[in-house]
């Protein structure tokens, strides 16, 4: 299996719209997005976001934050902890929380989703954005199963 990870914040004169601009900023605007839970197979690569075909149907686990209040500062995290046999994958995101702590909590519950399992940590991967509201602001952090 292969996964990318991705992020992006925006601007726009509605929530709708500044949650768009954000995924077009992440280069994830013009496919369909299906939310799934948190889990990736073993042996799964990490690799660059190749271009997606517009109007795909692609699975992702997706953090998004949004804010109307100007000077909020938003953050969305993914965190992903890979195996041999099987990673976790944790998005959060939060508003006007410092973005290393918001960070740090991704990464706190994505151990705790490995420990549980019983599964030994190889490798813990993470994307963090954070984004200052200007009027309406959105910032998404994305895992895209390819």
């Amino acid at each position: 299996m292969k996964v990318s990870i991705t992020s992006g914040r925006a601007e726009g004169p509605t929530k709708l719209n500044s949650f768009d601009n954000a995924l077009l900023d992440a280069e994830i605007g013009d496919v369909n997005l299906i939310k799934v839970s948190s889990i990736v197979s073993g042996g799964t690569k990490i690799v660059k976001l190749p271009e997606l075909g517009g109007g795909a149907m692609v699975n992702c686990v997706l953090a998004h934050a949004f804010s109307d209040q100007e000077g909020d500062l938003i953050t969305a995290v993914i965190a992903v902890a890979m195996s041999d046999n099987l990673g976790c994958v944790v998005e959060h995101s939060a508003v006007n929380k410092d973005p290393e702590k918001v960070k740090l909590e991704a990464e706190t519950m994505v151990r705790h989703m490995m420990e549980i399992r019983g599964l030994e940590i190889k490798e813990i991967i993470m994307e963090k954005v954070s984004h200052e509201v200007v009027n309406m602001g959105s910032a998404v952090a994305a895992l895209i199963y390819l």
